[in-house]
């Protein structure tokens, strides 16, 4: 533990919703709850009053508005450390980053150390290459690690901490079985999903790169193997993404199966989703920094299959490696999707990536930072 309590500042563009801003609060959490003083400072967002149940305080500053005006946040964000007496500043997106390490790099011996999370696979380049300049650098999965290192090799790597990304198993109970309740919400909610076939689960958001159109082939080539199989992909359904939603239905059409695919809006009751499901797909044709929706379906019960690189491969790896398919093989998917619905894998029965274990590591690099001044 720290021989004091800290104050540890996280930088961030907004809290609206996504991975970075929920990490961001469950640290705030933690950090609360452990004794010490949480600052966030963001342009702020729907998540505000969620960050103002864990005893956090927030300071509304737009540094991640990608202009150069934002550069003129450096001063005022080095006015605040100073003034709040910051030991530790968490940058957890690029331009955040930038403003974070040009405040603190002008305050001389008594600065704060820096730290920086890298939770995605950014392109390489020099507006990237701020996130492996922190003190301790976060890597929310070995994926990262192995990434920061190739494409910055300058980079020390005693300073890389991998500590992936946790979940709170209270949310996530093991199911028995799919939960036949929850299947029937489903059903009632979108009738095309009713039937006694298999429920196949895409959660994501609506982009090309999280391979929407490989799950609708999938679903073409189970059904046309005598599967009455259906497909739900929550997420995938968001404004602004009108015409891509209208490209996927199209293919759906052109494949025939239509009628057995629901494209939705988020839903804050994914939990249920999985219970509800026989299959999970994390079919991202991108690699991706971490498998959350893996870690989440299989702590449920519910097997997954997924493209076998990044963060999902290393996940599926670790936790169900039967669930590993050569990106891009559609042949192979729907072979190992038939088969996972005959007879499912083993399933994993402890979860190592959990929220408390995500907790106490970052706070441990904090405590590490703190005794090394």
């Amino acid at each position: 533990m720290a021989a004091r309590p800290l104050t540890v500042m996280q930088l961030l563009p907004a809290l609206d919703a996504g991975g970075v801003e929920r990490s961001t609060l469950e640290i705030a959490a933690a950090l609360e709850h452990g004794g010490h003083r949480a600052l966030v400072v963001s342009a702020g967002g729907r998540m505000l009053p969620a960050l103002g149940v864990t005893g956090a305080r927030h300071i509304t500053l737009d540094i991640g508005r990608k202009s150069l005006l934002t550069l003129r946040h450096v001063r005022a964000l080095r006015r605040l450390l100073r003034d709040e007496r910051v030991d530790i500043v968490h940058a957890r997106s690029r331009l955040p980053a930038w403003i974070g390490w040009l405040a603190v790099r002008g305050m001389g011996v008594a600065k704060p150390r820096f730290v920086t999370t890298v939770h995605g696979l950014n392109s390489p380049s020099r507006y990237s290459a701020v996130m492996a300049r922190g003190d301790r650098v976060i890597c929310v999965s070995d994926t990262v690690r192995d990434y920061v290192l190739h494409h910055y090799p300058w980079t020390d790597p005693a300073r890389l901490r991998v500590i992936p990304r946790g979940i709170d198993s209270r949310m996530y109970p093991r199911r028995d079985g799919v939960d036949r309740d929850a299947r029937a919400r489903v059903a009632q909610r979108w009738p095309q999903l009713s039937g006694n076939g298999p429920l196949l689960l895409m959660p994501g958001r609506g982009t090309r790169l999280k391979g929407h159109a490989d799950a609708l082939r999938l679903l073409a080539d189970l059904r046309n193997g005598g599967t009455d199989a259906r497909l739900w992909m929550p997420g995938a359904r968001v404004p602004g993404r009108d015409g891509y939603i209208a490209e996927l239905e199209r293919e759906a059409r052109d494949l025939g199966v239509i009628d057995a695919l629901a494209i939705s809006e988020p839903t804050n009751a994914l939990a249920d989703a999985y219970r509800a499901s026989d299959l999970v797909l994390q079919l991202s044709r991108k690699p991706e920094s971490f498998g959350r929706t893996v870690v989440e379906a299989l702590a449920i019960g519910v097997p997954v299959i997924g493209w076998d690189h990044g963060g999902v491969g290393e996940v599926l790896s670790a936790l169900q490696p039967e669930g590993r398919v050569a990106p891009g093989d559609r042949t192979a998917l729907a072979e190992r999707a038939r088969a996972f619905l005959r007879q499912a894998p083993a399933l994993p029965q402890r979860i190592p990536y959990t929220l408390s274990a995500m907790q106490q590591a970052t706070l441990d690099v904090y405590d590490e930072l703190s005794q090394s001044r």
